[in-house]
């Protein structure tokens, strides 16, 4: 069976290609804390090498070479991911050139990720370096959201200059939270490597500074909550029922002493808390032509 590139976002391989990119981009930060719970951050000791002398993992490298050199190879499956959403909007690339430079964004951000990542290794796993990379993933997986948000939407999409005030509040909130949560965590524990450096910051303070982030957005979307309309509302629901979640996973964690267990499951729900409040913000906003997202995207 010949593939034959879509010429309509109607079209179910281009429904299933974004959605893939969304979950491989916000993917990739889950996978990434699993090496870094598992201390594996080092075990691939150099980059773009995994030793001075293989290209892969050896058996003396243990478990801990599998699991970094298995989170590598993710970074291949990534870039096809990102290669098929160019190729299924090609044809409509004149059209609809807001979906066409955000999928050069995200083709173009894996290479940078993938640098980014040896940078880690080579510095022995800076905290800061390592907070990056997650920083940039998040970055990736908003851009991916608002692909899958723009190709549900079809020919009616939001323009972005109308965004409420309390919206853009919102996200800037929760981006400030999770600033702070990559530095909380650059200050704790799960290093990647028992000889990782850590940012030597204090842990109890900045996890005052987060959690008071993460009650800030809740009482922001609470607000939204009630100034937004019907067909906007559902979304902040959703987004508050994330935030409630997140904050639950939260507090458990840090009186239970970071278990591993619960630390991933606050990664993961804090990539789907991105993708919930990048809809919620981007759904305030009132429908605009195709014409109007083109010169938002491009400028």
């Amino acid at each position: 069976m010949r593939f034959a590139i879509p010429t309509s976002l109607r079209d179910r391989s281009v429904r299933i290609v974004v959605w893939l990119s969304l979950i491989a981009q916000s993917g990739i930060a889950v996978t990434g804390a699993f090496v870094r719970l598992t201390a594996s951050g080092l075990g691939c000791p150099t980059w773009p090498l995994c030793t001075d002398d293989s290209l892969v993992n050896t058996p003396e490298m243990g478990i801990h070479g599998v699991i970094e050199f298995g989170n590598r190879l993710l970074t291949i499956a990534l870039l096809v991911i990102a290669v098929a959403v160019l190729v299924v909007f090609w044809r409509m690339r004149k059209e609809r050139r807001d979906l066409w430079w955000m999928g050069v964004g995200l083709l173009v951000v894996v290479p940078i990720q993938a640098v980014i990542g040896g940078i880690s290794v080579w510095t022995q796993l800076n905290p800061y370096v390592v907070g990056l990379h997650f920083i940039v993933s998040v970055a990736a997986t908003v851009v991916a959201m608002l692909v899958v948000l723009r190709v549900r939407d079809g020919d009616r999409v939001a323009d972005v200059r109308s965004i409420p005030t309390l919206s853009w509040l919102v996200g800037v909130v929760t981006a400030g939270g999770i600033v702070l949560g990559v530095l909380t965590t650059g200050s704790g524990p799960h290093a990647g490597d028992a000889n990782a450096p850590r940012n030597g910051l204090s842990s109890e303070v900045l996890q005052h500074f987060h959690a008071w982030f993460a009650y800030a957005s809740v009482a922001l979307v609470v607000l939204a909550i009630i100034r937004s309309s019907r067909g906007a509302r559902r979304s902040w629901l959703v987004l508050a029922a994330g935030f409630a979640f997140q904050i639950l996973i939260g507090l458990i964690q840090a009186r239970t002493g970071l278990p591993v267990e619960l630390v991933g499951v606050h990664v993961l729900a804090a990539m789907v808390v991105t993708c919930l409040v990048t809809s919620a913000v981007y759904r305030s906003a009132t429908s605009g032509s195709i014409a109007t997202a083109i010169k938002s995207a491009v400028r």
